[in-house]
């Protein structure tokens, strides 16, 4: 939804799903009665009924909330304004108009209010920096009339100015869509601005109405959806696909205050977590004796190429992150292999240095060396290569439709840590680090977007994987597999810290892993090796 913002539009929400149901394009007919609405307390219900079906999972009532609301505006970038402001677009042309919001991400236009009569008014919430820009629409041979001799379709532009100067902007509008913004008092009611503004002319816009009235929002859109449907739309017609558009308005001009307290308070959540997270992170690696967290639930995994069905524990499992611990994943002489082959080339193990480049760092002690599979003599039983395949099977069964391929990818690494006792005041450990882009964001083609880390050798004494954020922690267990993703194969979107994760303190024995960092969008022609760490093509970066 995030990148196709005018292709649909969420209207509707159960204690079990978010139902996607009404295309946004006025050019899609949709019959009224199939709409299936709620009020936000009946939004708000369903979150906590969900929240109790799934007490392990970390989500919260108001997290599930704002995405729901979110979803329904596709305003994901504008709940991270400061100030919001009203907005009244004053049609003072002769023509339709459209008016669309610009993604201040990706700078992707985003239908707003499709149609607006000339000579009429609609008032929206905004947030001030967010940009709009206003289209005029064309008549059916695609021509505009801003004058007589001027068939041109013009385009207009407007920036909301911070909410403290003026909370109530009201944008005039004319015939070569040439803005031009009006000063309002902070402490001007807004629907008073509108009702003025109508005053005299013919046509009085339906959401100016709304604003006065004592109904529930979402039963005041619906009840002007259906007396338009009522009184002046045939099935089919172009004025039941425009009473669809004015239905979505209403509820978006609305809800628009409300997703912004709602956002602040998951954001507030959610640097209160990852604090929380950062100070007790060292009291839970220290407990070398804890249990791996509990699981979500227990799975079975048949691995078509050799017939083994696996036990799967599965610790979190949402679309942009999953952590699971496959049990047997490795047999024991398929780490021998890698030992072997690791070892005469083993090496300090080094970290990204911001630049894009590596480098050593105290964060991360161990050694390690990487191992590439000799995919030539798969066939006759390789064990690296044995063991590689495995690791991509399982990664396509968890990420179908990415098609995932060993082409191109990264080696599998041997990694070791050392134990010197719990006097050792810099142990062997990797501090709490992402291995790809944790930041929400939409993947880096080429980057990684999955990992797999296999225990071959357990330590004595401490060694567990932490996924601080999640509240899951992984106790070793030889040959077994921890595989956590940080993608959503459908969206592409990226996980937001949740598979953050460290390699605690190794304090007695040795541990010795398995890892292997999987990439989406590599392939021999294009192999890992062609991006730095700031996953930038070298090509790209001009180096």
């Amino acid at each position: 939804a995030y990148h196709q913002p005018t292709t649909q539009r969420l209207v509707s929400f159960s204690s079990t799903r978010l139902d996607y149901c009404i295309p946004f394009h006025s050019h899609h007919i949709v019959q009224a009665q199939k709409l299936v609405c709620c009020s936000t307390n009946n939004i708000m219900a369903a979150a906590h009924r969900q929240q109790r079906q799934h007490r392990k999972s970390i989500i919260s009532a108001p997290t599930m909330f704002a995405v729901a609301i979110i979803a329904i505006l596709f305003l994901p970038s504008a709940v991270h304004a400061n100030g919001n402001a009203q907005v009244i677009f004053q049609n003072e042309s002769k023509s339709k108009i459209s008016i669309h919001w610009i993604n201040p991400s990706t700078k992707e236009q985003v239908p707003m209010i499709p149609n607006v009569d000339a000579n009429s008014n609609v008032q929206l919430n905004s947030f001030e920096g967010h940009s709009f820009e206003i289209h005029q629409t064309p008549n059916d041979d695609g021509e505009c009339n801003a004058t007589a001799d001027d068939k041109t379709c013009h385009v207009g532009y407007f920036t909301v100015v911070p909410a403290k100067e003026m909370k109530v902007q009201t944008v005039q509008i004319n015939d070569r869509m040439e803005v031009s913004l009006q000063h309002v008092s902070p402490n001007v009611d807004p629907t008073a601005v509108v009702e003025a503004a109508d005053k005299d002319k013919k046509y009085m816009d339906s959401y100016s109405y709304t604003s006065n009235a004592d109904e529930d929002t979402v039963a005041q859109c619906m009840s002007i959806l259906k007396r338009t449907l009522k009184t002046k739309a045939p099935p089919g017609s172009k004025e039941e696909r425009e009473a669809m558009d004015k239905y979505f308005l209403c509820v978006n001009r609305e809800m628009a205050s409300t997703i912004k307290d709602l956002n602040d308070e998951v954001e507030f959540q959610k640097e209160l977590r990852k604090t929380i997270s950062a100070q007790v992170e060292n009291v839970t690696c220290i407990d070398a004796d804890a249990p791996s967290s509990p699981d979500l639930e227990v799975r079975d995994w048949t691995n078509e190429r050799d017939g083994v069905t696996r036990p799967v524990h599965v610790k979190l499992d949402r679309s942009t992150s999953r952590i699971h611990v496959v049990k047997n994943f490795a047999a024991p002489e398929e780490c021998e292999a890698m030992e072997a082959a690791a070892k005469p080339k083993l090496r300090r193990a080094t970290v990204a240095d911001g630049q894009g480049g590596s480098q050593l760092s105290e964060n991360r002690k161990a050694m390690q060396a990487g191992i590439k599979p000799k995919w030539a003599k798969e066939a006759e039983g390789d064990l690296v290569a044995r063991l590689s395949r495995r690791v991509y099977d399982y990664a396509n069964h968890v990420l179908e439709g990415l098609e995932l391929s060993h082409e191109g990818q990264e080696s599998l690494m041997s990694i070791q840590y050392f134990g010197r006792g719990y006097n050792d005041t810099e142990p062997d450990r990797y501090t709490p680090h992402c291995d790809g882009e944790c930041t929400g964001s939409p993947h880096l083609y080429g980057n990684r977007m999955a990992t797999m880390v296999i225990y071959c050798t357990i330590p004595e004494r401490g060694g567990h994987t932490n996924f601080q954020n999640a509240n899951v922690h992984v106790k070793p267990e030889r040959g077994a597999g921890v595989f956590f993703s940080y993608i959503d194969p459908k969206t592409k979107m990226m996980d937001d810290h949740l598979t953050q994760h460290s390699g605690c303190p190794i304090y007695e024995g040795e541990k010795k892993i398995i890892t292997q960092w999987i990439r989406y969008g590599v392939d021999d022609a294009s192999p890992w090796t062609s991006y730095n760490t700031l996953g930038i093509k070298y090509s790209e970066a001009g180096e």
